[in-house]
């Protein structure tokens, strides 16, 4: 049997190796975002959590799938000061932004593979200026292989790029103190244990399976939301200010539903009727905007996710005074799936489903189609793979 060995908590090492006792943390102005892959999370000679506790101003979050987290969407919702630190051809010194020095950092964790990956399939990173530098001296880290001499451990490019950021170089060295630990305990380790330890080939999950994995952990949270708006022409000589005037939602778990039909406040644009596939008087006579949305606040959850299709109904729920809980991008959710375009909700559906069964229209006009192809979409994405 194998003996267990006591880990200290907060930097999960066994606690006959914890590097703990040189981690003071220290301040910065800037702020770090650390956005780490679930293998690495479990790497025990990873530096991210190192770097996180060694900083007073950072924060850790673990996942695969960035555009997903709630901290990721925040933001790339409010991107200002914020920037990306990974290398690429677009990516500039940070001290040289157009805007003046990040206040916030984001780092990408994990091999460079995953890391590349990672950002591939995040289009929400992907809006974010890209930052790089180079590096003022090579990396020590001599127990992993590296794609090239001038690439560092992750504390060691925090530990460059901040010094130079606020022009301090000496501060924040002592980080280093608990790396060069790590490695100096892990080259003894391989000198008394020359043997390679085993491992099990991996399983290469497919972008849809990783979808359907992230998503299951959220299956009762998920409400899909539909809203449709009166517009009119920018020559029609009437204020072009959208208002809500259909709000359709459906909780994927249970089947039930919300439907409101809003009283218009404005004149009705004369497309709408024809775009809406409803008649004007439906709206002439319908329920009051407000009393519509106390109905769907106390139709939602607390720890609800609304899912819709692009931001537009979300957008129409905030601008009239609704405080939007949690939110999922249905349509980027299914151009990663497809790898491509994914069309409109219902094309999307329709391809999704490959011949499976959609959902039916429960509410009238587009908004019932669209309604019943965001559930379709969604079905389809929690649903496993055949052959997974």
């Amino acid at each position: 049997m194998l003996a267990y060995r006591p880990r200290c908590h907060r930097c999960l090492r066994p606690t006959s190796h914890c590097y703990c006792e040189h981690l003071t943390p220290i301040a910065s102005r800037t702020r770090l975002v650390f956005l780490q892959h679930p293998r690495e999370y479990r790497m025990p000679i990873g530096t991210a959590r190192m770097t996180n506790l060694g900083l007073a101003n950072s924060e850790l979050h673990v996942g695969a799938d960035p555009d997903l987290h709630p901290r990721v969407q925040a933001l790339t919702e409010n991107p200002a000061g914020t920037a990306l630190l990974f290398p690429g051809d677009d990516a500039i010194e940070p001290w040289n932004l157009p805007g003046g020095p990040p206040t916030t950092l984001v780092v990408i964790d994990g091999t460079w593979i995953q890391a590349k990956k990672m950002l591939e399939r995040s289009e929400r990173l992907q809006r974010l200026p890209r930052v790089a530098f180079t590096p003022s001296q090579p990396g020590a880290y001599r127990i992993r292989r590296e794609p090239a001499a001038h690439c560092l451990a992750t504390v060691e490019a925090v530990v460059q790029v901040l010094g130079r950021l606020e022009n301090d170089p000496a501060r924040f060295t002592p980080l280093l103190r608990a790396f060069e630990q790590m490695v100096e305990q892990q080259l003894h380790f391989k000198t008394a244990r020359p043997n390679p330890y085993y491992h099990a080939p991996r399983v290469r999950l497919t972008e849809r399976q990783r979808l359907q994995a992230v998503l299951a952990k959220q299956r009762d949270r998920l409400v899909v939301v539909h809203a449709e708006s009166n517009t009119h022409r920018y020559d029609a000589g009437v204020p072009n200010t959208p208002e809500l005037l259909q709000l359709v939602a459906e909780r994927l778990t249970t089947g039930e539903r919300f439907e409101a039909l809003l009283a218009a406040r404005a004149p009705i644009g004369a497309s709408v009727p024809m775009h809406l596939e409803l008649p004007a008087d439906h709206f002439v006579n319908g329920e009051p905007v407000a009393s519509a949305l106390v109905r769907f606040a106390a139709f939602l959850r607390a720890d609800d996710r609304l899912c819709a299709w692009g931001r537009y109904p979300l957008d129409l729920l905030t601008a009239e005074g609704f405080p939007a809980p949690q939110t999922l991008n249905v349509r980027e959710l299914a151009a990663r799936a497809l790898e491509g375009s994914p069309g409109g909700p219902e094309q999307a559906a329709d391809t999704l489903a490959a011949g499976g069964a959609p959902r039916s229209p429960w509410s009238a006009g587009r908004a019932g189609r669209r309604i019943a192809a965001l559930g379709t979409v969604l079905d389809h994405l929690l649903r496993t793979p055949t052959g997974a």
